[in-house]
């Protein structure tokens, strides 16, 4: 299956027709990237000053803002604060309205969650072996449990030369798991109701998240997995916009600066096809519910 579906629209906001939503809807939930390569998200010229390295503590992977507008990870100064809160809010506001127009079924079950700024180059940093993402992996949160939710992100690359960002995607999200899942050992039950306790996760961890958890550790931590799979590089040139579900693809990124990324939370009954939700598939792997 190829990994990338092209869809060619020039504007966040829609009405986009049923062609476009169609192609989309079928592309994303098979497990494929949307790559919309006309879709830039332009900044003002107010805002180029951000496109610097130093803006970020290096505390963490990126500079972040949650939905209440609360502003992590940055190094700037007031104004420089308050211009960085402005243009990740201002992009988090086109990401949802181009994904809402684009997935009307999704709009009353999708959650908005943390929206990124990633201005550090990734080729080189160095991170323990399970944060490293220039690995192949799909993704899962350790404190945040999803108990089934899906993860989206939506990625535009705004690097004001020509450097793209680029990612190695690997093989279908049902093919890794078959590999990945015998390996994965679960925690003890008790084990969830002790971490919810003590604050370490955002409410109880479900069996479905424990496994993803499972596999995203557990292809990272496999190096000849990571060596021998299957792998399509892709380049996303400045100017670029792509989204994808990150809890099924399995990606890496290896290379690329300034980039702005949306996460969406998304409960799998507004799926047009459910059944292709990662739980879906592991329950019928293991023979049990999940979450």
């Amino acid at each position: 299956m190829d990994a990338l579906q092209i869809i060619d629209l020039i504007d966040w906001q829609g009405p986009y027709s049923e062609a476009e939503r169609g192609k989309a809807v079928e592309a994303l939930e098979s497990g494929r990237l949307l790559l919309f390569p006309r879709l830039p998200f332009v900044l003002r010229d107010a805002e180029k000053p951000l496109l610097r390295p130093e803006l970020s503590t290096g505390q963490a992977k990126n500079i972040s803002l949650d939905p209440s507008g609360t502003l992590k990870h940055e190094s700037g100064d007031t104004n420089e604060r308050a211009m960085l809160q402005a243009m990740m809010q201002r992009f988090a506001s086109s990401a949802v309205s181009l994904v809402s127009g684009l997935f009307p079924n999704y709009a009353a079950k999708l959650e908005r969650a943390r929206t990124s700024y990633r201005p550090v180059e990734i080729a080189g940093r160095k991170y323990s072996p399970t944060k490293d993402d220039t690995r192949l992996h799909v993704d899962a949160f350790p404190t945040r449990p999803m108990r089934g939710r899906r993860i989206m992100r939506l990625f535009s690359n705004v690097h004001p030369g020509a450097l793209p960002r680029v990612w190695n995607v690997g093989e279908p999200f049902a093919d890794m798991a078959r590999k990945i899942l015998p390996r994965v050992k679960e925690p003890p039950a008790l084990d969830a109701w002790f971490r919810a306790a003590t604050f370490q996760t955002r409410g109880l961890r479900s069996p479905y998240d424990n496994l993803m958890l499972g596999l995203h550790d557990g292809a990272k931590l496999d190096m000849e997995y990571q060596r021998a799979t299957k792998k399509t590089e892709i380049a996303f040139p400045p100017g670029s916009t792509w989204l994808c579900y990150t809890d099924q693809v399995m990606h890496a990124a290896l290379s690329g600066q300034f980039v702005l990324e949306q996460t969406f939370h998304l409960d799998i009954d507004a799926m047009a096809e459910p059944e292709r939700a990662p739980i879906k598939v592991l329950e019928k792997m293991t023979g049990r519910a999940l979450a």
